[in-house]
């Protein structure tokens, strides 16, 4: 695939701040079933230094398709679920393309 049909996706989550540690716990666990998924080349969690409370996810995916199937898939949703009382808000995920010149 070309670089024009590669998905790169940044999801920010912001945990509330009594709650930090659950859902770093609960975000880690995402990682290994994720990096395992069709078409994912790769999928970094961070926290934010200064902000302890600012999680982001850097993803990259062969195709809208496998991000779509991504996000529909079961840990992704039940992690979804589980993280409804540890958010200040829902997950910010943006989708980028990669300018190439």
């Amino acid at each position: 695939m070309n670089n024009k049909s590669k998905v790169r996706v940044v999801a920010k989550v912001l945990a509330l701040s009594d709650k930090i540690e659950e859902l770093k716990t609960l975000l880690i666990e995402l990682l290994e079933p994720t990096r395992k998924e069709t078409g994912c080349i790769f999928y970094d969690l961070m926290q934010n230094q200064t902000n302890p409370t600012e999680f982001v996810f850097v993803e990259e995916w062969e195709s809208e398709a496998d991000l779509q199937a991504h996000l529909a898939s079961a840990h992704i949703q039940k992690a979804l679920a589980k993280c409804e009382n540890l958010v200040e808000m829902p997950p910010d995920i943006r989708r980028y393309q990669l300018i190439d010149i």
